[in-house]
């Protein structure tokens, strides 16, 4: 009897010490922020409790490096040995879409991005035939983004002085060759089962070249991720959930 009590005993503790390694295994959320941003653009996100939050960091690009071969750079960053999300801003979206194809994650999420160059405005098509933007210098290209930016999306001024410092942190070169990134970006087609999620006042990327986005949310504009996190939040924690 005392015996069959050990063994029962010794089964049951096992399941559960099994049970609890588990359940804190937590699938993985991969963040990744915006050309002008970083894990900052996340700050104001509240997402629930049973994911862990990774946010990619991307270092400079090397020369003419493509958006392909920036995505198969950062893709070792991913841990592909649990579940995990990806959830990607602006550039990130993109590159988000670029991962999409060489890994296996559970669902894509794209913000105030694009999904292929069709979805790009005119003017980076323009400046792609007629590449004048290979002559500004980087820094010339920072301190644009730091006049443009709040003229083109005015919303920026809720999170003021946490745009201006995101920018403030980006290098003339990483800024670059981003640019050049984003503009020759060559993808024409992508998966279908990626979920995109965007602004009707998005300036940068304007609604109207999104081809069937999945959630639109009134009034958000490019920046908000920040500027209507709790908004971004709901949608995000329902398609996560789903």
């Amino acid at each position: 009897m005392k015996s069959t009590f050990k063994t029962l005993a010794i089964f049951v503790f096992s399941f559960m010490m099994g049970f609890t390694a588990v359940s804190q295994v937590r699938p993985t959320i991969y963040l990744l922020p915006g050309q002008g941003s970083d894990k900052r653009i996340f700050d104001s996100l509240n997402i629930g409790p049973s994911f862990n939050l990774v946010v990619i960091e991307y270092g400079t690009p090397e020369k003419h490096m493509s958006m392909k071969d920036f995505a198969h750079q950062l893709a070792k960053k991913i841990d592909t040995s649990r579940p995990f999300y990806l959830v990607g801003v602006s550039l990130g979206g993109m590159l988000c879409v670029e991962l999409d194809e060489i890994l296996n994650p559970a669902k894509t999420i794209i913000i105030s991005s694009a999904k292929n160059r069709e979805e790009l405005p005119g003017r980076y098509k323009f400046q792609k035939a007629i590449p004048f933007y290979k002559i500004i210098p980087g820094f010339l290209l920072v301190a644009g983004s730091k006049i443009l930016q709040p003229i083109v999306e005015p919303d920026r001024r809720k999170n003021k002085e946490t745009f201006k410092k995101m920018l403030a942190d980006k290098k003339p070169r990483y800024m670059k060759r981003t640019v050049d990134m984003v503009i020759q970006w060559e993808r024409e087609s992508n998966s279908d089962k990626i979920y995109h999620i965007h602004g009707d006042n998005d300036h940068t990327l304007p609604l109207r070249k999104i081809k069937s986005p999945d959630y639109v949310l009134k009034g958000g504009s490019h920046m908000m991720t920040l500027t209507n996190a709790r908004e971004v939040s709901k949608i995000l924690n329902q398609i996560l959930m789903d």
